[in-house]
């Protein structure tokens, strides 16, 4: 559907949207008289920023959404209405307390019915650049709205007074008993150390524990030194043993050097006998036997030189483990030297840490105390809430303004579900495009000449068109 055919129709139907329109028009204003007037009264608070004056903190999270998210939220709770409650004294009010006889037959508590009963007025703003809340109060009285939104500012400032002040009641309590606590704890200390000190006399600093560390720091030099003489001694035994005709000093051994010569000039006389005489000529066997003794005579030279190298390196481990028996003694020794002064270190590092964690507490509970006496608030009022002069609702001209809109579209679209229920041709483009064919002309009616217009025809007759048909094309 265009506008081309949403204009007839409008046309034709008229009357349904205009008694629409008539209806919701009247309907806003008949609702606007019927409703009384009611006044709002504002006042606003602002959140204090500056550092408190007891810790001298600056509040971090004063001027972030969240906690003015959580100041609204304050505002709007139970507790700062039952505080208004009582601060107004409204539940001792005969009027009131009939009320809510009649309301409850006596089932509850009257504060709560009271501050339920109030908060459906109550309207808080926060605002949005800065830390002002501006808190709203609505009611029929514009005195009674005024009074009723100071009240909830001032509830609301006590609310935060107490949340300030209670928790640091709490802490006054818990850093007394504390305290007393440690008291104890440090006196227990400094009499454990005055009961040393008189046992073992006053514990400083020894002369001779720097000659005994220069004693230690010697021997352990010279341990080091024998360990890696120790190391090369076990390592020659080691080879000694294995392989000792390979070791140094054997193979620089003037002795044993001429007897290998002899027994290769030996072997080499063998093996020219045996080539020449046979394996069993006198000869051959006294050679053979004239080797023998010359390898068992190097066999004994070599043990003797490596004989040698194993009682060096007896030698050596015995006296390393004479320098480490003394470092242990001596490590001893010092340690014995150093567990007085060590205990009498601990029991004065006791004794101080036991003055500082007083001192600690003792600090917090004179804070906590200046902060359970405090009757300064970090919310301030900025303005008070005056009585109002003009009602703020009902808004008349808001209202038929709503009406008027409200009016005109449910006028065409009732205008439209009527011609939906009543569907007629209003015009040749309805019918070129039921027919799908064009239409060439049409023909007017009987009353075309009582000077009507041709849309006044359009909605009340249909036309009677000529078609063009597929055949006479």
């Amino acid at each position: 559907m265009n506008l081309t055919q949403l204009i007839p129709i409008l046309l034709a139907r008229w009357r349904t949207a205009a008694v629409v329109f008539v209806a919701l028009v009247l309907g806003a204003l008949l609702i606007t008289l019927a409703t009384p007037s009611k006044y709002t009264a504002t006042a606003s608070v602002v959140a204090d920023v500056k550092p408190d004056p007891v810790s001298a903190l600056l509040m971090q999270n004063a001027v972030t959404p969240a906690y003015i998210a959580t100041q609204v939220d304050v505002i709007r709770s139970d507790r700062v209405a039952q505080r208004v409650v009582r601060n107004a004294k409204l539940a001792d009010d005969a009027e009131v307390r009939a009320r809510w006889l009649k309301a409850t037959n006596g089932e509850g508590k009257i504060d709560t019915w009271l501050a339920n009963s109030l908060r459906p007025g109550l309207e808080v703003k926060p605002s949005l650049q800065s830390s002002i809340i501006e808190v709203s109060y609505k009611a029929q009285d514009p005195r009674f709205a005024a009074n009723m939104a100071n009240a909830f500012v001032q509830a609301y400032i006590e609310v935060t007074l107490d949340l300030k002040v209670d928790p640091a009641r709490q802490y006054r309590s818990f850093f007394d008993t504390r305290a007393k606590e440690a008291r104890e704890r440090l006196e227990e200390a400094q009499s454990k150390l005055s009961a040393f000190q008189k046992e073992n006399g006053i514990i400083g600093t020894d002369e001779r524990l720097d000659v005994e560390n220069a004693r230690l720091n010697e021997l352990s030099t010279q341990l080091v030194t024998l360990q890696a003489l120790s190391a090369e001694s076990s390592s020659r035994q080691n080879q000694a043993a294995t392989s000792g005709d390979r070791l140094q000093e054997v193979l620089v051994n003037p002795v044993i050097g001429s007897l290998k010569s002899d027994l290769s000039r030996a072997e080499a006389k063998l093996q020219e006998l045996n080539a020449r005489y046979g394996e069993n000529h006198p000869q051959v066997v006294e050679a053979r036997a004239n080797i023998a003794e010359l390898k068992a005579r190097v066999e004994a030279e070599v043990k003797r030189v490596t004989g040698g190298v194993g009682v060096a390196a007896s030698i050596n481990r015995a006296r390393e483990a004479d320098v480490r028996a003394s470092l242990e003694a001596q490590r001893g020794k010092l340690l014995r030297m150093k567990a007085l002064r060590d205990e009498g270190s601990v029991l004065l590092r006791d004794v101080e840490n036991a003055q500082r964690a007083y001192d600690a507490i003792q600090t917090r509970l004179t804070q906590t105390n200046l902060e359970s006496q405090t009757t300064l608030s970090n919310v301030n009022i900025l303005t008070q809430a005056e009585p109002p002069l003009t009602p703020s609702s009902p808004r008349t001209y808001l209202n038929l303004l709503v009406g008027v809109f409200l009016g005109t579209f449910m006028g065409l679209l009732a205008a439209l579900a009527h011609e939906l229920l009543d569907r007629r041709l209003r015009s040749a483009q309805d019918l070129a495009m039921i027919a799908d064919l064009p239409v060439l002309a049409t023909i007017p009616g009987a009353d075309a000449g009582r000077g009507s217009s041709a849309w006044h025809r359009l909605r009340w007759r249909r036309p009677r068109p000529v078609v063009q048909t597929k055949a006479s094309a």
